[in-house]
């Protein structure tokens, strides 16, 4: 017991704060890491790792010299694996970390209060009259992350948002009619775009492809997702990997100007601070 007092004792009289502020950046990046993961193939590869390096282990103190040789090798190359195996939650990663706090906002709320209220107001009224007639669509409101490599994928449109040219874009057996919207700042910018598709296995599969494309760009980025179901005409919302089902145009439009009023706020407060 007195051992393990001087010990201790002895730690801490040699720890340093830059010590201590590395321990406490390693724990945030395993954290964030494990979060990544969670719920992912990669959980299993983490058990997987995790077997042989207490494998390595063993063999290290039963003296097993051979098997020992292979399982430092194995773990040598599985570093350079880890890269590839890992690759679609470290892009996760790396884009979550990309999110600058910094930028100046590129999404409906970086307009006057009137124009956000009237662009929620006209895409909460598209979203309800193509409920109403069960025609699928999918809006998507770019916020702080850019969406390049998705517009680069439709045609654009560079027009005002509108009920009316929404509705006319989704309107079956059209050009445009498939692929899905992209709102920046106060204007539809593109339409008939291509997004990527949710690696979230666990999904009911009453969700169609719209609703994997809307939670595949809502786990990319932080663009707000509108969704209309072509087979029952229910209205969601994707935002940060999650769905939120079953809203008509009030609602939608509430939970619309909840998200871009914050961002609005955010804005404010750089401004504050930069004016600082």
């Amino acid at each position: 017991m007195s051992s393990a007092v001087v010990y201790l004792k002895s730690f801490f009289q040699v720890l340093k704060l830059t010590d201590i502020i590395d321990m406490f950046l390693i724990a945030i990046i395993v954290y964030q890491l494990l979060k990544v993961i969670k719920e992912t193939r990669a959980v299993q590869l983490v058990k997987g790792i995790a077997i042989l390096f207490l494998a390595l282990q063993i063999s290290t103190w039963a003296h097993l010299t051979t098997l020992n040789y292979l399982l430092r090798n194995a773990m040598q190359v599985g570093t350079f694996a880890i890269v590839v195996l890992f690759q679609p939650e470290l892009r996760s990663l790396l884009e979550k970390m990309g999110r600058s706090k910094v930028g100046k906002l590129i999404d409906i709320a970086s307009g006057s209060a009137e124009q956000q209220d009237y662009a929620v107001t006209e895409i909460a009224h598209a979203a309800a009259s193509m409920a109403e007639t069960k025609t699928g669509a999918l809006i998507v409101i770019e916020r702080e992350t850019r969406l390049g490599d998705v517009i680069r994928t439709g045609t654009l449109i560079d027009a005002e948002v509108s009920a009316a040219l929404l509705e006319n874009i989704f309107v079956p057996n059209t050009p445009l009619h498939d692929g899905a919207v992209i709102i920046r700042g106060e204007r539809i910018h593109t339409a008939g775009c291509f997004l990527p598709l949710t690696s979230n296995s666990n999904l009911s599969r009453e969700l169609g492809t719209r609703h994997r494309a809307a939670l595949g760009i809502s786990e990319a980025s932080d663009a707000l997702v509108i969704v209309v179901s072509e087979e029952t005409g229910k209205i969601s919302i994707a935002l940060n990997g999650t769905l939120t089902r079953n809203l008509n145009e009030n609602t939608l439009k509430t939970a619309l100007n909840k998200a871009l009023t914050k961002d609005k706020e955010k804005e404010k407060v750089r401004f504050w601070r930069s004016g600082k």
